[in-house]
């Protein structure tokens, strides 16, 4: 899987001196705008990818969904982002398998 890297480094030092702040402020918001767009159409990759599996699973007589596999992915997510992980975490899994 490529590795998304963002940076985000928000030093008024950066911006060029001759840049005003508020080209500087649109600059940084039209970033932060591509950003979104990536992360919806990640959402949406995910979640295709995520009802698939279930789909799989139950035609091969399995569970629609894995607890242990969310307890996975709930664990790695809390790691990295803490308690607000947990709560992103949930509306990725909601996304991908629906409410419970």
């Amino acid at each position: 899987m490529a590795a998304i890297t963002v940076d985000a480094t928000n030093d008024s030092a950066d911006a060029p001196e001759t840049e005003s702040p508020d080209t500087h402020i649109a600059s940084l918001r039209t970033r932060i705008d591509e950003i979104d767009e990536a992360i919806i159409q990640l959402w949406q990759e995910r979640a295709a990818l995520s009802q698939e599996v279930g789909k799989t699973r139950v035609a091969s007589g399995g569970t629609r969904l894995v607890l242990a596999r969310e307890r996975q992915i709930l664990d790695r997510f809390r790691s990295v982002l803490g308690e607000d992980g947990v709560q992103l975490a949930l509306l990725i899994l909601r996304a991908g398998r629906g409410p419970l």
